[in-house]
């Protein structure tokens, strides 16, 4: 029979893993997510993108500042729930809300464990090179992503990849997983397999000064950088425009033929130089404007061969 389930998650991420699992019949008792937080001009209070699923699913929906006070505590068992489901919360569970579930606790990992654990694994995964990534579900425990691992699912990571697109991709196959994984509990045949000590990686959250693009690197590295932060909080360099320097986000790139001094612009298509070979910007983003087609941006704004990004 259908579980008895905790739903703890925040972002878009989350969001298609909770509505597969309630298709799917499973209780949903209560939904936790993290607080409203001021959005938009009018800083008025927005709600995370799970509380507004939750909302339609008509499920209770709780937003604790902490899970470490005996009452939040007390409140999440009399949930009584059989597991919890974990998909990008953004809050540390202490032992006892890990102990409350029957059955435990799972987290649905934007990685192929034990690489990227941590904060930042799709970004990391793009920016390192990566070939591939997936999602796992694992059981927790008080460690950071280090408990035993149930099931997973891979994806390839392409060059013309940007992060949005994994992120989109890992979402819907997440899901998928999840409520297999779940139905697999359900039935009593959820097998755990511990994480291999070897390949341990950090995914660290990641620091808007890591941002500016390096043309120096390697023209498949500044590649990788950019579709790694793109769209958010978007690789970027400097472009002189009417004798001042501009910042332009740089969303998305190729390799390109040509080669030149680092950050050279090396023909009038917005093709850059990097240390080795060159990218041609394909799409880009001024302050202030929405992101638009390189081709476009030129029309308007003609760019020189021999010009310096800074």
């Amino acid at each position: 029979m259908p579980l008895r389930l905790v739903f703890m998650g925040t972002p878009e991420f989350a969001v298609p893993t909770l509505l597969a699992l309630s298709a799917y019949g499973h209780d949903i008792a209560a939904v936790y997510t993290r607080e409203p937080k001021p959005a938009g001009r009018g800083m008025k209070l927005q709600e995370t993108p799970v509380a507004l699923a939750a909302h339609r699913l008509g499920i209770p929906v709780l937003t604790p500042k902490t899970l470490k006070t005996e009452d939040a505590q007390a409140e999440f068992r009399s949930h009584e729930a059989d597991a919890a489901v974990v998909v990008a919360y953004g809050m540390i569970l202490p032992q006892p809300i890990l102990d409350a579930p029957r059955l435990g606790c799972f987290n649905l990992h934007g990685s192929l464990l034990p690489r990227w654990r941590g904060a930042a694994p799709l970004n990391r995964a793009i920016m390192a090179g990566d070939a591939e990534s997936g999602v796992m579900v694992m059981k927790m425990d008080i460690g950071l992503d280090t408990g035993d691992v149930a099931m997973a699912e891979r994806i390839a990571i392409t060059d013309a990849m940007t992060v949005t697109e994994l992120h989109d991709a890992l979402a819907r196959l997440g899901a998928d997983l999840m409520v297999r994984a779940m139905a697999a509990l359900e039935r009593d045949q959820l097998q755990l397999t511990r994480q291999p000590e070897d390949g341990v990686t950090y995914a660290a959250k990641i620091d808007k000064a890591e941002a500016k693009i390096d043309f120096a690197q390697p023209a498949r590295a500044v590649l990788r950088h950019i579709h790694g932060l793109s769209p958010f909080p978007g690789a970027w360099c400097e472009l002189p425009i009417d004798g001042a320097p501009v910042r332009l986000k740089v969303l998305r790139c190729a390799i390109a033929d040509g080669h030149g001094e680092p950050g050279e612009v090396i023909d009038d298509d917005l093709t850059i130089a990097c240390g080795d070979g060159a990218i041609r910007v394909t799409q880009l983003q001024r302050a202030g404007k929405q992101p638009m087609t390189a081709e476009d941006f030129l029309r308007g704004t003609p760019i020189a061969k021999g010009v310096r990004v800074g």
